[in-house]
């Protein structure tokens, strides 16, 4: 059934969810610009994602309000695009960790893990 029977197709799904959220929640700490939260995500192996995949979630979230953005010129190299939280971003993920936790708690006593 889509993949999923796969380990990375199981992952690639449960991440699609929550990717934006966990952008947002790097971006609460600090501005960053787009490798930088490829890195970080990537720390985290479930999280690992792609350039390719990371770039379009952020105009989203521009678009969105979600997040700002400025140019600034690099150590070394070109400029680069460094993206911040707004308030609406904020509010945005605040909604999310409220929600996050009973969902979290119900998939778990669904699948059988809080058993």
């Amino acid at each position: 059934m889509l993949g999923m029977d796969e380990p990375a197709g199981l992952a690639t799904a449960l991440r699609r969810g929550t990717l934006e959220f966990c952008v947002l929640a790097l971006l609460a700490d600090g501005e960053r610009y787009g490798v930088e939260l490829v890195r970080q995500l990537a720390a985290e192996s479930v999280l690992t994602t792609s350039e390719g995949t990371l770039y379009p979630l952020l105009s989203r979230l521009r678009r969105a309000g979600w997040v700002a953005t400025s140019w600034r010129e690099a150590p070394a190299g070109p400029p680069r695009r460094y993206y911040t939280l707004t308030p609406e971003g904020r509010a945005a993920l605040e909604r999310f960790r409220s929600q996050w936790v009973s969902f979290r708690d119900a998939v778990d006593r669904t699948v059988g893990t809080s058993r």
